[in-house]
Formats: structure tokens, sequence, C-alpha cells
């Protein structure tokens, strides 16, 4: 099969034939026609992370994948060979941008009808970032304040939409040039990052979602009401910050759920959380696709269109 790899920490990725995974009893195996990237990716790439997370080589590039099943193992129930599904794969089944790729059947779920492989495929990993931040680790509830951090980005774009569904009041983060795509998606308060500081403009909100760490991260603590709480996927609270506002900080890493995909499918069938792609890019074009990423300017999510050909 075709796929994206590098072939050793920090190498280029080039499209290479390599040998597609083999099935295993829990898993199944899927035709990928999309996957989407993020930053995690070229994290992992470049070596930062080998202590922690070591890759075995070659290594295909890419966790977020959207495909039908091809092969079934003798230990799944619940899906059949045809089924369109999407998933974030674990560190161990990574490998979206190729043209097959192994999934547990517990981290996947169908893909709903009415959204392509392409949008089902920018989903996974942000969708469950959004919804473990707020949902699971913030406790959101109707009627909370909650500010959410780069809301144009791939977390913020349905973070903003599934706090929304969850009845709360929601401020958001983001360039002019993005203010009326967070609007529409739901956000009530926008903050132009540009020009207005968002810890003078807002106060007394019951959750922050943070995603930029640094600075962003400690004068986040100022707009919380005590009780509050504050959730990172970016950084840590080394300056003892929640403890001096009387708030509760959380720092996590999204885990895998097919539960909670299928929650998530659930909201997309019925039109109310809609995913946001900024660009599809060939597999020939998986670079590009990566240095759009890091250029840092990127509209919700960029995906990568997978040839079975």
């Amino acid at each position: 099969m075709k796929a994206a790899i590098i072939r050793d920490y920090d190498t280029p990725i080039e499209i290479a034939d390599i040998d597609p995974p083999a099935l295993k009893d829990d898993s199944v195996l899927i035709g990928v026609h999309a996957a989407s990237v993020n930053p995690i990716d070229y994290i992992l790439q470049s070596g930062a992370m080998k202590d922690n997370i070591p890759l075995a080589f070659p290594h295909v590039m890419g966790f977020d994948v959207s495909g039908e099943i091809t092969q079934v193992g003798t230990d799944v129930a619940g899906f059949k060979v045809g089924d369109a599904v999407f998933a974030r794969a674990n560190q161990q089944d990574a490998g979206a941008i190729a043209q097959t790729a192994r999934l547990k059947a517990d981290e996947m779920a169908l893909k709903p009808a009415n959204i392509s492989h392409e949008d089902a495929a920018s989903v996974p990993l942000a969708g469950l970032t959004a919804w473990q931040a707020l949902i699971s680790k913030a406790k959101l509830k109707s009627g909370d304040k909650v500010l959410i951090h780069a809301g144009s980005g791939g977390v913020g774009t349905l973070a903003i939409q599934i706090a929304k569904h969850f009845g709360a009041h929601v401020a958001t983060t983001c360039s002019p040039r993005n203010a009326d795509l967070v609007r529409d998606l739901g956000a009530d308060v926008v903050i132009d990052y540009h020009s207005q500081a968002f810890d003078e403009e807002l106060s007394d909100y019951d959750i922050v979602f943070d995603m930029l760490g640094g600075e962003t991260l400690n004068r986040s603590f100022k707009v919380l009401k005590k009780g509050g709480t504050l959730v990172s996927i970016k950084g840590q609270d080394t300056g003892g910050l929640a403890a001096q506002h009387g708030v509760r900080f959380e720092w996590f890493l999204m885990e895998p759920d097919g539960a909670m995909l299928a929650d998530l499918a659930k909201l997309m069938e019925d039109g109310i959380v809609r995913p946001v792609v900024d660009r599809v890019y060939p597999m020939s074009e998986t670079t590009d696709a990566y240095a759009a990423l890091k250029d840092g300017h990127v509209v919700g999510k960029i995906v990568v269109a997978i040839d079975q050909a």
C-alpha cells in the first residue's frame, strides 16, 4: 500500500510502498478515504517525545481517519465489512495517511451518513479533545459562562458548538478575519486578540478552555470566578495560580473513545455540530499539508484525501 511515512526521527515525509498493517482480533482494517493532520504528528516526528512515546520505523503519519471497513477481527462486534467509520487511532495503530489503516473497535464510530469522509476525518482528535475538556474535565452545565481560546482552530470550532449545545454562554478569542465564522458557530462574545485584552474584557466565568499555554494560560486565571475551572491541553500551572485565585486547574491529554465519538456523530447527523475544514490536500502533498498546519493560520482542520487506486 501507499503511505506517508518517515524512516527516522527528524527526517522528511515521503510517500512510499509499505506492507499494510496486520489484522488483529480486536480490530478492523479500513480502506482509508481521508485523514487529517494535527500538531502531535510533527511533534512526534521531530523526536521531541521519543522518551515518552517512542516510534517504530517506518512510521506512518497521522491519527485521524475516515474510511470503509474491509476486514473485521474475530472479537469485533457491532461493525461489519462495508461500514463507513471514523476514529482517532491509538499510538500503536497510528497510520492514518495510508491506503489501509487498522483501528480498534472500541475507538471508532460509524461515520454520519450526511457528511463526507473528508469532514469526518477532521473531527476525531479535535472533537474528542473539546468534549473531554468541557464535559469530562470541566463538568460544563447549562448556563455556565465559558471562554474558549483560539475559537477558529481545529479544536476551538468544535468546542464552541459543543459548549452551545450543552447550554453555555460562550466567549472566544480569534483574529478579526474569523470573527464572523465563530459567531456563526455560536459564540456569544468574540474577543479580537490583536486589539483586546481578554482578561480585561471578561470576568466571572465558570470555565476557561486553554489551547495556547504561556501567558495566555496565566492570564486566563483572572477571568474565572471563585470555584471556576481552567482546563488546558498546552501548559501547566507552574506558578500555583489556581490556588491563588481559588479555582481548579486541569491539564490533560485526549484519549481515543469510540462511544464518545458516536455521541459526536449523532450531533453531526442532527446538524447541531458541523466540521470546519480549511483545505483538502492529496496524499502526494502531505508535506505541504503539514507546512500549512505549522504556519499557524489554519481555520478549522487540514485534511488529506487518500486515493485508493
